[in-house]
Formats: C-alpha cells, structure tokens, sequence
C-alpha cells in the first residue's frame, strides 16, 4: 500500500476540536513543515480550530499555533525556547487566560501514554502524591493499590486524535526511521487513532525501522521539514532563525506580521 500523501492532504487530516500532537522535544525534530502546512489551510478555511494541543515539550510548533488562535487547550509540561527563552505567545495568551492550560508533568503525560497503550483507562503511580498538582487537575484522582492498600495516583488515559511526528526517513509503506532521540514518539504513534509522519526523504522499502508499517497510515515528504528546529544528524538547529521570531514577536499584532511573512 502506498501511503504517501502531500503536506496539505496531511493538514487536511486534523478537525476541528480535536486533539493534535505533535512529535519531538523542544527545539528537536519538530514538524514545522506540517505545522506550516496547517496554518496555511487554517488562514484559508477557518479550520481546524477549537484544538487541544498536546506536546510533551513544546515550543516554535506550539508557539506558532497558539498565536494564530487555533489552540483551545494545552497539554504539556513545558513550553519555551530553552536557553533562547519565553514562548511570547504562549505566554500572552496564558497571562490573558485566552487558552486553557492543563497542567502536566512528564510523569503524567508517559503515565497516560502508557495507560492508553495498555488498553486500561489509567495507570497508577506515586507522582504528584504530596503535591498540590492534583487540585489543579481534579481529574487526576487517587486510586488504593489492591495488594497493598497504599493509595497511588491514577493517571486518566490519553489518546490524542492525530499524532504528527517527524523522522529521519520512511517508505511508502510506512516503515520510519526516528533516529535515536525519540522523546515520546512512539507512544504517540501507538496511542493516537491517526498518526502522521513527515520525513526527511522517502527511501525504498526499510528493513529497519524504528515504528513499522502498520501504525502509521500516512507519510509525507518534507525535506528540510523540522528547520528551525534541528534534526539530527541532517541539519543543527538555526539558532539565529529562533532568535529572529523572539526579536520581532511579543504581541497578537507584532505576531500577526510575523506569520504573514512567514507563510
């Protein structure tokens, strides 16, 4: 079966009100040319719009969204531009309570990953126990450990509606290359009900491959496609493209000018 589709047909896969995630850490190995493709189709249509974001690390991706006021909700433990530093549009629209955002951990964010792939509504575990997280998240509930009776925490399953990943090479069958930094990729593969993958380039048929064929039903050329986060080994991060998007936006307007050059 050949998978492969166009940057805007795999745009087209995301609905309004549903929950997309995105792949890779921070400032490595992000969909951009996805993200690219999907405000493009945004500033057409209207849609997708109303989205929960999901993100174990977010960052220019999430940033880029928020700012064009597809974003409802977010779901991540961090977002900004590490040592580069604030998301200006993140964090504008968080101070305005303009987005919801849910707090997380990474230990709440594998937890669910891991709850959903094992087919179960939540996976117990001791973080957050003695926090305040779980008042911020009353969700999160507590649970008594049948053998033990030691009260854990119960982390409700999480199963976005498309997964975007990008990676370092795939077939048109759907076998990919993620390289060695996977972050949560393939959980989001395997727990999201579509997953998606750009790829550096299309290769004949794989024989190794970090996630095969039959969880990834789409795949999509985008050479070059993370910059300007990095990918390694193909390309670094371009440190001075980031700086350049944190001198020129801190604002909905300064943003507004931004996103119309960008795209």
């Amino acid at each position: 079966m050949n998978k492969i589709i166009s940057l805007e047909a795999a745009a087209a896969q995301v609905a309004s009100e549903s929950t997309l995630a995105l792949g890779g850490m921070t400032l490595y190995r992000r969909p951009m040319a996805f993200v690219r493709a999907l405000l493009r189709r945004f500033r057409q249509t209207g849609e997708p719009n109303n989205l929960t974001l999901l993100t174990f690390t977010g960052s220019l991706e999430t940033d880029l969204l928020i700012g064009a006021g597809m974003v409802r909700r977010l779901r991540s433990c961090y977002c900004g531009f590490e040592a580069f530093g604030l998301a200006p549009m993140f964090t504008y629209y968080a101070n305005h309570s303009e987005i919801e955002v849910m707090e997380e951990t990474e230990g709440s964010l594998s937890m669910g990953l891991r709850a959903q792939m094992s087919g179960v509504g939540f996976m117990p575990g001791r973080g957050w126990l003695g926090t305040d997280l779980p008042r911020l998240r009353p969700d999160v509930k507590t649970v008594a450990d049948p053998y033990s009776g030691e009260t854990l925490m119960a982390f409700p399953a999480i199963r976005p509606d498309v997964a975007v990943l990008h990676a370092l090479d795939a077939d048109q069958e759907g076998n990919v290359v993620l390289g060695a930094n996977r972050g949560v990729d393939e959980e989001l593969a395997l727990t999201s009900k579509v997953c998606i993958v750009t790829s550096e380039k299309i290769s004949p048929l794989l024989e190794k491959a970090d996630l095969t064929a039959p969880v990834i039903p789409w795949v999509a050329l985008a050479e070059k496609g993370a910059l300007p986060t990095s990918c390694h080994p193909y390309y670094p991060m371009d440190g001075e493209a980031i700086m350049s998007y944190l001198d020129q936006v801190s604002d909905p307007k300064s943003f507004a000018a931004f996103l119309q050059q960008w795209l």
